[in-house]
């Protein structure tokens, strides 16, 4: 039995998220497709992290053991059937009982906010475009607010399947890239769904002045869902990275 990692990235617009679905177009639907015309062998794939639709990944990690023999470049052989949305960048064996899921110890996420007064149709599709009033000072503080342990059952759906709502933030940052593009980035142990967004939708608000950086601290103890912001959409979202140990 051999123990494979895969790398991969994805543009997430055309996926109905990660996970497989039937009769769904998925990513995991799309690689394990791909491995078993590769292996002529059915493969089910662990992931770092379950992107939802729409949602894009960078560095996305995910694990599969099997008893077939692996070509020699098998991160090759898989471009080679997989549709142009996604790319493996690296499949290589790895240590007998490695866990993209399991063993990871952070997640990174980004999301890319375009600030211009006109939206570029370059950034359709990749970054939110927000034409209003942003105050970067408190977006800052919303992100130094984040670093931590703290309760974000604010920033997940209310009919969710999570019974830990408490999350240890590594790192939050606001960064200008370029002259109109604002990107959050944010590190954690593990993240619930719709958290980054939520979190980002939130954070939003307050930039224009429709809630104040007290106010967002407050929703870190525990609020409920309704207290937060709406939503962000999910085509400006990307699983930057996943680190291990």
């Amino acid at each position: 039995m051999t123990t494979v990692r895969l790398d991969i990235e994805y543009d997430g617009t055309g996926f109905r998220g990660w996970a497989r679905q039937p009769s769904l177009r998925t990513v995991q639907g799309v690689l394990e497709g791909a491995l078993a015309q590769i292996l002529r062998a059915e493969a089910q794939l662990t992931v770092a992290g379950r992107t939802d639709t729409g949602v894009h990944a960078l560095g996305q990690v995910a694990s599969f053991d099997t008893e077939a023999e692996l070509p020699p470049d098998l991160a090759r052989n898989l471009n080679g059937v997989t549709p142009t949305d996604v790319t493996v960048r690296r499949a290589e064996a790895v240590a007998a009982g490695f866990d993209a899921r399991r063993d990871a110890r952070s997640r990174s996420y980004l999301y890319r906010v375009e600030t211009r007064r006109a939206a570029s149709p370059f950034e359709r599709g990749r970054a939110l475009w927000w034409p209003h009033r942003v105050d970067r000072e408190a977006l800052d503080g919303c992100a130094a607010a984040l670093v931590g342990t703290h309760d974000f059952t604010a920033f997940t759906p209310t009919q969710t399947d999570h019974v830990r709502f408490d999350r240890d933030v590594l790192a939050a940052s606001w960064r200008e890239e370029g002259d109109d593009i604002l990107a959050f980035r944010i590190t954690a142990d593990a993240f619930m769904r719709n958290m980054v967004r939520a979190l980002v939708g939130t954070m939003l608000e307050v930039a224009s002045s429709r809630r104040t950086t007290a106010n967002f601290s407050t929703l870190l103890e525990g609020a409920s869902r309704s207290e937060a912001g709406d939503t962000a959409p999910p085509h400006a979202l990307y699983l930057e990275s996943v680190g291990y140990d």
